[in-house]
């Protein structure tokens, strides 16, 4: 089923702030026109207008001349547009299942890191993907890891710590100068 018209209706049923402001209002609970009008201090015929689009769209219902929120339909739609949609990062069939199962859990599609997990067997299964981004033969600034474990996770202080105390990586202590051990 297509639903780009269903969204497409909706997002333009949303878009004014009069309509946005019934919708608000709605969420309280059911109301009348004429309520409507009097909460939001709008003229009657604006929000018939406006409850005109928003029922076309099927955000908003009517019977026997009280609205409501068709909540249904809205979670409905919403679901639909991201039904199966929710893409998951693949890891390398070579690798063990444990670590298959660490890093599809911590890990979005394109391999940025989700949540970083706490200590133990876990958070060293990450470090041991993000380590690889890193040459061996290589001294690297701290501005330089940094740049790196940006691509990952925006905790490049936590990574760029956990990386050293996993041994990992080492780093002169002053800090001016990384390279990778394992």
């Amino acid at each position: 089923m297509n639903t780009q018209p269903e969204i497409l209706s909706f997002v333009k049923a949303l878009a004014d702030a009069d309509r946005l402001r019934i919708v608000g209002l709605l969420s309280l609970g059911s109301k009348r026109a004429a309520e409507i009008a009097e909460a939001l201090g709008m003229h009657p015929s604006d929000v018939n207008r406006h409850l005109e689009q928003l029922t076309g769209s099927g955000v908003v219902s009517e019977s026997g001349g009280v609205y409501d929120l068709n909540e249904k339909a809205i979670e409905s739609l919403a679901r639909s547009q991201f039904e199966g949609r929710r893409s998951v990062y693949v890891p390398e069939e070579d690798r063990e299942q444990d670590v298959r199962k660490v890093l599809k859990t911590y890990l979005n599609a394109d391999g940025t890191i989700r949540q970083i997990p706490q200590m133990g067997n876990k958070l060293l299964v990450i470090l041991n993907f993000i380590v690889d981004a890193f040459a061996f033969d290589a001294n690297y600034t701290e501005k330089e890891v940094n740049a790196i474990l940006r691509r990952f996770h925006v905790d490049t202080a936590a990574l760029r710590r956990h990386l050293v105390d996993y041994g990992l990586m080492a780093r002169e202590s002053d800090g001016s100068r990384y390279w990778r051990i394992n």
